[in-house]
């Protein structure tokens, strides 16, 4: 079921009145999908409680054909400290285009657009594997509220677990030792899956500092998304993420083909497209984090200047 029906509460001014009716959920990625978020008409059908900007669970109709997507809208986003003010929507779109030039396509279908409350980023709804008809009120807006890591065996295999064993088991890669309480510990791991390593070279990339354990949504169909790309594409280096499992490892072998590609489309229409959402120094910053992966060939490891661990983790 959608969330409830809820005007955010961060100030936004409707730029035209409308009554939200409710929607369904969010289907499988089409090609027409995108043609939909960027020219559909727009409705908000409610609000994704409990995120830290405005997000919109909304409709999004062009010529009879309809897809649940979220809204965030600019006018919604919280100030950072570290991050220049009503960037983030441009930096969600940044990190689509990102993603669909390295053929991985890991990140849904995302725009930039003018809608009920001004211009925000429109991401399609991915509806994620074992949600059912339960709640859909998640805190990452789309639909997830976290990993599934305590899998319960009817739903998709777990991303992340805790374990109190010293050592990772058999396709888990160790991430580091939490605390859990009454002076116990416990070994945060993630699988040794091949989705989530594109996502790990994706978030080195992009130099995202949030790949938090709900930003992962596993679809029905066995796709792997990331989501809650607004903290991107900084100049200095603020990659915050769960996984860290594969850091000083050598690259997969797809990895070099995927950022052959991006290299590529950096120096053409992408390049000009990135142009428009993040500054020059940002642009120039990416292709420096794509040259330097291209030549070393490794995952990346934790700088020691910034905290390499998101928080809270999901």
């Amino acid at each position: 079921m959608p969330p409830p029906e809820r005007i955010p509460e961060v100030g936004l001014i409707p730029a035209a009145p409308g009554r939200p009716e409710p929607g369904g959920p969010g289907g499988p990625v089409t090609p027409d999908d995108t043609d939909v978020l960027l020219h559909g008409v727009l409705t908000v059908r409610g609000q994704v409680r409990e995120a830290s900007n405005a997000v919109l669970f909304c409709e999004a109709a062009l010529d009879g054909r309809s897809v649940a997507c979220v809204y965030k809208p600019v006018a919604g986003e919280r100030p950072l400290w570290d991050f220049p003010d009503g960037t983030l929507a441009q930096r969600e779109v940044a990190a689509y285009l990102v993603s669909e030039a390295t053929g991985w396509g890991l990140v849904p279908p995302t725009v930039l657009r003018d809608g009920p409350y001004g211009q925000g980023m429109v991401q399609l709804w991915i509806d994620v594997a074992g949600d059912g008809e339960g709640d859909d009120e998640g805190d990452d807006g789309s639909g997830a509220e976290g990993s599934g890591a305590e899998g319960d065996g009817s739903g998709p295999e777990p991303l992340l677990a805790l374990t109190e064993d010293l050592e990772p088991a058999p396709g888990w890669k160790a991430v580091v030792e939490a605390e859990i309480g009454e002076g116990r510990t416990a070994l945060l791991v993630h699988a040794d899956d091949v989705r989530l390593r594109r996502l790990a070279v994706l978030d080195a990339v992009i130099n995202n500092a949030d790949r938090k354990g709900g930003h992962l949504l596993p679809a029905p169909d066995g796709r792997l998304f990331g989501i809650d790309h607004g903290v991107t594409f900084h100049t200095e280096d603020k990659l915050r993420t769960l996984l860290w499992g594969w850091a000083g490892e050598p690259l997969p072998a797809e990895a070099g083909p995927a950022l052959d590609a991006l290299a590529a489309a950096l120096d053409g229409d992408l390049g000009e497209r990135l142009g428009e959402l993040l500054t020059a120094a940002e642009t120039g910053a990416l292709r420096e984090r794509v040259r330097r992966l291209r030549a070393d060939g490794v995952h990346p490891e934790p700088g020691g200047q910034w905290p390499s661990i998101p928080w809270p983790p999901v």
